[in-house]
């Protein structure tokens, strides 16, 4: 019989990042496909933009409790984020295991971003300023890019695809000598998680009653004057 040849790769992400990560694009990605009127998708943008939310929660939720390489302690250096675009810029990417310094950073600023956007959005519906959810969308917008170049750059330059590595939550063992598989998080930490983002929900759903179902836009800004909504019909004396 042959000889059982070691497994070639090894774990870094748990399911719970990769989820997360794929959904949030997801969610990105609708809420900005609906964000005009005419879209054909509009009636979907405000629960995207809330689903957004819930899933930074339970992101924010797992960094503390998570998996080994998903705790922000695991990869939050910004001291040592700024040497690793430098050597972006001259085209060298040491690889990490886990996210790298400029990527944890790039975590942290999306998340300050979908948060910023998800804000000024409950302010626009309330009938506050428009153009700042704007501008927060827009800078959201410039982050994500910003962030997929340096994925792209940083896998072309280091040999590594990131972006399979977080799809399918494995890396090559040859690119990561005496690299092992990650510890993952208990039952209880992902109960935590799921009990913070369930919280997140229910005082959203508290704020807005139809935040996670499709509804038209121009009616819930109507009604939210009059702390009410008649369930889209937009009817006005």
């Amino acid at each position: 019989m042959d000889a059982i040849r070691p497994d070639p790769t090894f774990k870094v992400w748990d399911l719970p990042v990769r989820l997360l990560h794929w959904l949030l694009v997801a969610a990105i990605a609708v809420a900005f496909l609906s964000a005009e009127d005419d879209s054909p998708l509009s009636a979907l943008h405000v629960a995207a933009g809330w689903m957004a939310a819930v899933l930074v929660a339970f992101r924010l939720a797992w960094g503390l409790v998570g998996g080994e390489h998903a705790r922000f302690t695991a990869f939050v250096r910004p001291a040592k984020a700024l040497a690793h675009l430098r050597h972006l810029a001259t085209g060298r990417a040491e690889r990490s295991v886990g996210h790298n310094p400029a990527g944890g950073l790039a975590i942290l600023l999306l998340i300050a971003g979908v948060a910023g956007v998800a804000a000024t959005g409950w302010l626009a519906l309330q009938g506050g300023e428009g153009d700042l959810h704007e501008a927060f969308a827009w800078g959201l917008l410039g982050l994500v890019g910003v962030h997929v170049g340096a994925v792209i750059a940083t896998s072309v330059l280091s040999g590594e695809n990131l972006a399979r590595a977080m799809v399918t939550g494995r890396k090559r063992l040859a690119d990561h000598p005496g690299a092992c598989t990650a510890r993952s998080a208990g039952p209880v930490a992902l109960l935590f998680a799921v009990a913070v983002s369930g919280a997140v929900a229910v005082g959203i759903r508290a704020l807005d009653p139809q935040a996670f179902t499709a509804h038209p836009r121009e009616a819930a800004t109507g009604q939210a004057g009059h702390g009410e909504r008649d369930g889209g019909d937009g009817d006005q004396d």
